[in-house]
């Protein structure tokens, strides 16, 4: 009740009155580093190098994100609020990033908010909570409640007067959500059974600096963690290289975060389940060449364990440890290495070792992940450096990257009350002489009652254009960082399903065409079997014919598009009350995200809901050799 009355007025305030505030939070993380990580050492294990960076990123969420929702709120042609209510479920395993990230993009949004931290970080959420209370955020505006996962978190997200929730955790717990909730918007970052291939033409020293710490850093607890070496079989079989990445896994200091000879802590828990399986048992055909062992009698300290002979499609090879175990397997070369990466459905972070640019970019043009790194570790994102997040069962949702510029627009609401601003499109397109053309008939009134919506069409059809080109089309590199790349770019989603409803206008129909168009989908109309409209007669005319070239049209019931689900990418509907419970209902077993936000004219609105992101991370330098690249420089 509290959170939806919002007695303190913080969605009255505008984007630059929370950026005061917000601006004031990361300085309070500022001065509590010293306590975020002793208290991250007592509480989870978690060694002080591991939490620096942590504390870093934190400030860098709190800085950000309040820039990134005025940007959204500078758009002169909508009306930007927040959603209403939403709820922060964070991980023990990041105690302090990550549940600022999402405490502070919910908040610099406009909504209130309720924080539910895990049971094994409690202690940090509240220094978390300290920091943005002391800064000028009301425990009315947000609000801690430590609670049991199991038995009082269901309540929480089961709660009509949730809006959203933003969850980082297990895929089962985000399905489990969904499936309790169906059509609640979830934004979360789930895990990963992430790998790193090193072929023929990798730096093998390089490579095996790179793979142990990703694989083995905070003890492999990790979602970005490589948790699978695919090795091209030149490397495979060579016994120095083995022998060299078992040395430097070895080497690793494991014990207590309070001594600092110490590279890895504790597990939060005594291994069970898969964990306990994946340390202790082997698969026919696996081999221990470094076998993890307890240490000091502690059932939660394990040191770093390497098998060999991993077999496709095997226990270890399709299955996350989420701890301190490697999985090494054996690939003819680099295509079939790609091969076996993407069969574990997985698609949070991927490597490559090699310096080959032939090989990385085939790897680029066919690996199934969020974010890839060429020649460096697998984790350790940075804000707008490498926005983060995962395809596939890695992620549920929309899958905006947490740190990248559209993160915060999820939790927002916008409401158009004008045409929207373009500037000059320069790609002469079939839809931008569609548009041409148009505009002109609409001097002539050739579309009588329609008029308004065909204005408004064109008019997004232009504005998505000039979004296109602009942004969407783009390889953003935001840093220029001599000797690394940082690209973040949109890939269309493939097979993009446009469903109509008998409530939908002509321009909330032509418009998504438009868009799934632009952005380069596959695009497929889907007509319910017994629609039958004015905006059915308008496609079937010249107008619509020209508008659906390359665009399949399908007739089908609810319960035939629920059975195409796993063969699609996305549905696009025109509005949430359109979405029949029965196909929320369906997407939710799979976790099949289902876009129904309003139809927007403006670009950069609605264009997001036909790409997903992708950050790519190359360490093009080696040693300081900037190669042919120096010359561009």
């Amino acid at each position: 009740r509290t959170a939806r009355s919002d007695p303190d007025g913080w969605r009255q305030k505008t984007a630059r009155q929370r950026h005061e505030i917000l601006a004031r939070v990361a300085m309070e993380l500022r001065k509590n580093r010293g306590d975020f990580l002793g208290a991250a050492a007592a509480e989870t294990g978690k060694v002080f190098t591991e939490t620096d960076v942590e504390v870093s990123e934190a400030v860098d969420f709190a800085e950000f994100y309040p820039f990134s929702a005025c940007q959204y709120e500078a758009i002169e042609s909508v009306t930007a609020k927040g959603k209403g209510v939403g709820l922060v479920i964070s991980p023990w395993n990041f105690p302090v990033a990550i549940p600022c990230g999402g405490l502070v993009a919910a908040l610099a949004a406009g909504n209130t908010v309720i924080f539910k931290p895990s049971s094994d970080a409690v202690l940090v959420a509240w220094q978390i909570c300290q920091c943005f209370w002391r800064a000028g955020i009301s425990k009315n505006t947000l609000q801690f409640l430590p609670c049991s996962g199991s038995r009082t978190g269901p309540l929480l997200t089961s709660h009509p007067g949730v809006d959203f929730i933003i969850l980082t955790g297990g895929t089962d717990t985000g399905l489990s959500i969904l499936k309790q909730t169906p059509g609640i918007y979830l934004a979360a970052e789930t895990g990963g059974k992430n790998a790193t291939i090193v072929t023929d033409m990798a730096d093998r020293d390089q490579a095996i600096k790179n793979v142990v710490y990703s694989a083995f850093g905070n003890c492999g607890q990790k979602c970005s963690a490589t948790s699978l070496l695919i090795l091209e079989k030149p490397v495979y079989d060579d016994p120095h290289f083995q022998q060299q990445l078992v040395d430097a896994a070895r080497s690793m200091h494991v014990g207590s975060a309070w001594d600092f000879a110490n590279k890895l802590g504790p597990l939060i828990k005594p291994p069970k389940s898969d964990l306990q399986r994946g340390l202790t048992e082997l698969e026919s055909g696996e081999e221990w060449v470094l076998q993890p062992e307890m240490v000091a009698d502690n059932p939660q300290l394990w040191s770093p364990g390497i098998k060999y002979g991993v077999q496709p499609n095997s226990y270890t090879h399709m299955t996350e440890f989420f701890g301190p175990v490697l999985g090494v397997m054996r690939a003819d070369d680099l295509d079939h290495a790609i091969e076996l990466v993407n069969q574990t459905g997985y698609g949070l972070t991927s490597g490559l070792e090699s310096l080959d640019e032939r090989e990385q970019k085939r790897w680029q043009e066919t690996i199934f992940a969020g974010n890839l790194y060429i020649n460096r570790g697998t984790t350790g994102a940075i804000t707008l450096r490498q926005p983060f997040g995962g395809m596939g069962k890695s992620a549920l949702g929309p899958g905006i990257k947490a740190g990248s510029p559209d993160y915060v627009s999820q939790f927002m609401e916008f409401e158009e009350h004008s045409y929207p601003e373009t500037g000059v499109i320069k790609r002469e397109t079939d839809l931008l002489w569609l548009a041409n053309d148009w505009e002109i008939m609409l001097r002539w009134g050739a579309f009588g009652a329609h008029n308004e919506d065909i204005v408004k069409t064109v008019f997004a059809l232009r504005s998505y254009l000039f979004q296109y080109e602009q942004k969407f089309s783009c390889r953003e590199d935001f840093f220029h960082l001599r000797g690394q790349e940082n690209i973040l770019q949109y890939q269309p989603i493939h097979k993009m399903v446009i469903r109509l409803h008998n409530n939908d206008t002509l321009f909330e129909t032509l418009a998504r065409i438009c868009a799934a168009r632009v952005a380069g989908c596959d695009t497929i109309v889907s007509l319910p079997d017994d629609l039958n409209n004015e905006v059915t007669y308008f496609l079937a005319g010249r107008y619509g014919k020209a508008l659906l070239k390359n665009v399949e049209v399908v007739s089908q019931s609810d319960r035939q598009l629920v059975q195409s689900l796993p063969d699609i990418g996305r549905i696009r509907y025109g509005g949430r009350d359109r979405v029949p419970m029965e196909i929320f209902q369906a997407a939710a077993t799979i976790g099949f995200y289902i876009s129904r936000s309003p139809v927007y004219m403006e670009g950069r609105l609605e264009l997001l809901q036909y790409f997903r992101q992708q950050s790519i991370c190359n360490n093009y330098h080696r040693y300081g050799n900037l190669g042919e690249r120096i010359e561009l420089e």
